[in-house]
């Protein structure tokens, strides 16, 4: 039996949350977890050169099947060697399926059980993804995780839907499994739906975890939930998920939610959320976050976050950051998306520490007390 591609090793748990620290095993390296994977969408994380971002100490990146699926093609990546290739990063890629961005698309598209069929949002051409579609373009990209073809069902659904697009989702596994052959270099992740109702979460889990895969991420939550919905339907969730696979809580990257997840047992995240509040003048700080547009840091010298080692903070001051971004220069983008990433891939290095110490939940509040005892919104 040939060996999997990504295999997860369990090194410790918190005594009082069980919050685990592991590594994920891939065939461009190791992965500390818990971890905060940064988005790289259109195969390059916004406003980062590749080596900024591996200087900040990220080992895995996320790029999205479907953009590259439109533009440039699956299939001229295939020839550039793949996507480590093409983008110039050596450590373990995750490509999500392209589901999220095909069903977000609204009346552009039509669900049935083979695929779905949309309109591109660049030039309007009528496209199809299927389950094994989305296998073929994730195999010539080369990504060391992909992920299964599913339906990120929308909040708030009526159960009829939630039950009929699960259980889709559960076949649309199976076909990805059977079209994925290329084990041994590419992992292939199932996504447990079902909405906000628990037996169906149950229900998908069971169904899922059934086809004995590598590993396993929760999909369609934080998708306007609210945020305590959103975590006991969670705290069902990681119960049904075998303990010796890692599990990737998706779309999800704010300090609050990274911390409930991590004491939920999860691995992995993702989210465009520190790229993006960057490219609006908004920082993540050890104090909570800063709106950089803020007068008053016009004659403001001192770094972001004085307790941060990020390239911004060492060279830069919120003065000039605010200058930069007044201006409409894209140094204000650039030096705020580094220093929102540093921040939440040290926040994720502190958690590592804290589960190997077993204080967890003292440097969760630690952090609480900080962020946002003086957070400004």
């Amino acid at each position: 039996m040939s060996k999997p591609a990504v295999t997860y090793e369990l090194l410790h748990e918190d005594k009082k949350t069980g919050a685990r620290r592991g590594i994920v095993h891939t065939p461009h390296g190791d992965i500390q977890t818990p971890v905060f994977m940064p988005v790289g969408t259109q195969a390059a994380v916004k406003a980062m050169r590749p080596e900024q971002v591996k200087e900040m100490g990220a080992e895995i990146i996320l790029s999205n099947t479907y953009h590259l699926f439109l533009r440039p093609g699956h299939e001229i990546i295939r020839k550039a060697g793949g996507l480590h290739k093409y983008m110039n990063w050596d450590r373990a890629i995750l490509t999500d399926s392209g589901g999220f961005q095909v069903f977000s698309l609204g009346k552009l598209r039509k669900i049935t059980e083979e695929g779905v069929a949309f309109r591109s949002h660049i030039d309007g051409s009528r496209q199809f993804l299927s389950p094994e579609k989305a296998v073929e373009i994730q195999t010539a990209l080369g990504s060391d995780i992909m992920m299964a073809f599913d339906e990120c069902a929308p909040y708030p659904a009526e159960r009829e839907y939630i039950e009929d697009s699960m259980r889709r989702t559960c076949r649309w596994l199976q076909r990805c499994k059977d079209a994925h052959h290329n084990t041994e270099k590419q992992a292939l992740f199932g996504i447990m739906q079902g909405g906000m109702y628990k037996d169906l979460r149950k229900e998908s889990a069971e169904r899922i975890v059934d086809m004995d895969l590598p590993g396993y991420s929760i999909g369609g939550l934080s998708v306007g939930e609210p945020k305590e919905l959103m975590l006991d339907v969670l705290d069902d969730c990681v119960e049904y998920l075998p303990k010796d696979k890692p599990r990737y809580l998706m779309g999800v990257g704010t300090p609050d939610y990274l911390f409930e997840g991590v004491e939920r047992h999860i691995d992995m995240f993702d989210c465009v959320e520190p790229t993006r509040i960057a490219r609006h003048g908004l920082a993540m700080t050890s104090h909570g976050r800063i709106n950089i547009k803020n007068a008053k840091f016009e004659e403001d010298f001192s770094p972001l976050d004085d307790e941060c080692t990020c390239y911004a903070c060492r060279h830069y001051s919120k003065a000039y950051i605010r200058h930069q971004f007044k201006a409409g220069e894209m140094m204000a983008a650039m030096l705020l998306t580094e220093h929102n990433l540093h921040f939440l891939i040290h926040l994720m290095a502190g958690m590592r520490k804290a589960i190997e110490e077993d204080r967890f939940t003292e440097f969760k509040r630690e952090f609480y007390e900080k962020y946002y005892g003086d957070a400004e919104y």
